[in-house]
């Protein structure tokens, strides 16, 4: 028997959690899920990632309180049997909403962060407390991606131990050594580092531009990514002399290349659920370098190939990890250095499961 699944994103702007699940519809088992894409704003640079045999339903409304009578309406028409959503106050929007849905549909949860980090970040973090506090333990199935976010589920929402189900973020692995097939360099001897995501202070950018000032001269730092800390790391950069040794590359919907051609990625996150960037790097062979509080890239590095994730303190450790770096210019990406389980037809059959009912 077929399932219908309806997966809802706000938009299809270049964060992760839309990556995620773009690259679960592109693999999931359609014989066994009919998976129904609902955007509420489907405006973004991602929108030539979903899958072309995917259904997409646009409701063009540039916020979620703006957009809920139509989804509403949808999900009653759709009458889905799961529905599948991947970020905080849309999970909690829908299980506020559920007792207004046909046929009681299973509500799968992803929480790609810490609560205590989405709640923090929230316009108003007690009602927010509140609301993961009241609602979470109502769902059907809370995914995770780190072991971290699965103890603050438990331990400070309260969501029960049997609906926490891990679901690693899904990696394609062919697709980006074929994106990054020609590895991109900046010209020159010496180390070349790349980072990428959100300018913000989340990922640690303004740190590792002071680290920068530690490293020879003949070092370069590409940042990939835009944001509204722009124009403050720039301006780090240039009072610091960095501005010919610190790179900024905006956003690239095809990033790779730069993963591929440097000796290594850096990720100086102040806090991570599993950074897709670098789960991305590890796929094209390039070894990364981060910060204990990035998350579950921490927690790979005991699975991975050895030397493949280097764990350091912001600071001299990380410094003396970035110095132990060798230049390696190469023409094509390095063999892969991340394990097999993240491939995306494993993950997606991992969560087909989950949609049945049958995980956890």
């Amino acid at each position: 028997m077929t399932l219908r699944a309806v997966f809802i994103l706000p938009s299809l702007a270049g964060g992760g959690a839309e990556r995620v699940v773009l690259t679960l519809l592109g693999a999931i088992d359609r014989t066994r899920i009919q998976p129904i894409l609902i955007v509420l704003n489907a405006k973004g640079p991602l929108a030539a990632l979903v899958p072309k045999n995917q259904p997409l339903i646009d409701l063009a409304q540039p916020r979620l309180r703006q957009a809920i009578p139509a989804l509403v309406r949808l999900l009653r028409r759709e009458r889905p049997d799961a529905i599948v959503s991947t970020l905080g106050y849309v999970n909690i929007a829908l299980l506020a909403l559920r007792p207004l849905l046909k046929g009681r549909p299973r509500l799968i949860l992803r929480e790609a962060n810490r609560p205590s980090i989405s709640i923090a970040a929230a316009p108003c973090p007690m009602t927010m407390r509140l609301a993961y506090h009241w609602y979470y333990p109502r769902a059907d199935a809370v995914l995770y991606n780190a072991h971290t976010t699965a103890h603050e589920l438990r331990d400070l929402i309260g969501v029960p131990t049997d609906n926490l189900v891990s679901l690693p973020n899904p990696i394609d692995g062919s697709t980006l050594r074929s994106d990054a097939a020609s590895p991109q360099r900046e010209p020159g001897e010496g180390l070349r580092f790349v980072t990428s995501g959100r300018l913000t202070h989340q990922k640690g950018f303004d740190r590792l531009i002071d680290m920068m000032t530690h490293l020879p001269p003949d070092t370069v730092l590409t940042i990939l990514g835009d944001g509204p800390d722009g124009g403050k790391h720039r301006a780090q950069a240039a009072s610091q002399g960095l501005t010919m040794r610190v790179r900024f590359g905006g956003f690239t919907p095809n990033p790779f290349p730069h993963y591929a051609g440097a000796d290594a990625f850096l990720l100086p996150s102040r806090w991570e659920g599993q950074a897709n960037a670098a789960l991305e790097a590890l796929a094209l062979g390039t070894p990364v370098i981060a910060t204990p509080e990035a998350g579950g890239i921490a927690e790979l590095a005991a699975s991975a190939a050895p030397g493949a994730v280097t764990i350091a303190e912001a600071g001299e450790l990380f410094i003396a990890a970035m110095r132990a770096v060798r230049p390696d210019p190469v023409t094509a990406p390095r063999p892969s250095l991340l394990p097999s389980g993240y491939e995306p037809h494993i993950v997606a059959s991992r969560l087909t499961q989950i949609i049945e009912g049958k995980s956890q």
